[in-house]
């Protein structure tokens, strides 16, 4: 069979057992998976074409089951715009989305606990501005003008058998900051534009002055900052739930359980780790 027998040649979907259209497969390691079988697994799996058809059925499933914890879920705390991480500190889990229909788009409900880092970070990019001149050429101003523009990141590392990390912008739209070189003027900071500079010449140019680029740059440590905190709690209440060994107690002797302070139940001596 020639090449383009085989590009049109009909592939089956090894998971549902459809036909899978000509634009429509999606390899996989041992075989091939129509679109619709692709768009149930996590928007966080980034492994697809590494995987065998067995691993894409065992997340299926893990997916199924995914919708009664979404069903399940009570937001006690919204934090971010477009993206969203939600968080229902009642159970201890969290789910980062930007769809509004929860049982449509089937976000992935981890556990607080499972979280093992969290970190953000800010995309600059720099652009001259320029103008048109008596020849309708692009020149450059006298002095230079520039816009930065930033877009705000932050990622969640998770312990999950399909994704390691979960990495979404937190900005609806661009922030951008313009920089014109030269000499000082006064910068108004609740504007999107700054015109800044120094009499010498040097840079000075700053994006803290931007009301806006705080304001992402705020939301970032404040998910950071919630994410890390609920981790931790979710954590120690494993730990004080876990069923405690007897020890031999060494002020008096006795074979006790530790209680959740960790001393002896019949002297109060505080035991050691």
């Amino acid at each position: 069979m020639g090449l383009f027998g085989k590009l049109f040649e009909k592939k089956e979907c090894a998971i549902c057992g459809g036909e899978i259209g000509l634009l429509g497969n999606r390899k996989l390691e041992d075989g091939n998976m129509c679109k619709a079988c692709a768009a149930k697994l996590s928007p966080w799996f980034d492994e697809r074409r590494h995987s065998t058809v067995a691993q894409i059925e065992e997340q299926l499933e893990y997916r199924e089951s995914n919708k009664e914890d979404v069903a399940a879920f009570r937001t006690t705390l919204s934090l971010g715009e477009t993206a969203k991480v939600l968080v229902d500190e009642d159970v201890g889990r969290f789910m980062v989305t930007s769809a509004r229909n929860y049982s449509e788009a089937n976000p992935d409900v981890l556990e607080l606990s499972d979280i093992t880092g969290c970190t953000y970070d800010i995309d600059e990019g720099i652009d001259e501005v320029t103008r048109f001149d008596e020849n309708n050429e692009a020149v450059s101003y006298d002095p230079p003008r520039f816009t930065h523009s930033y877009n705000f990141y932050v990622t969640v590392y998770v312990n999950n058998p399909y994704f390691d990390d979960m990495r979404f912008k937190v900005n609806s739209r661009t922030v951008e900051v313009e920089e014109r070189r030269g000499p000082a003027v006064s910068a108004n900071p609740g504007s999107i534009n700054l015109v800044i500079g120094s009499l010498s010449g040097a840079e000075t140019f700053n994006p803290e002055a931007s009301v806006e680029y705080c304001t992402y740059r705020d939301l970032c440590e404040r998910i950071v900052a919630t994410l890390l905190e609920n981790r931790q709690s979710a954590r120690e209440e494993i730990a004080a739930a876990a069923p405690k060994a007897a020890v031999a107690c060494p002020y008096c002797g006795a074979t006790t359980t530790p209680t959740t302070t960790n001393c002896c139940e019949f002297c109060v001596g505080v035991l050691g780790d």
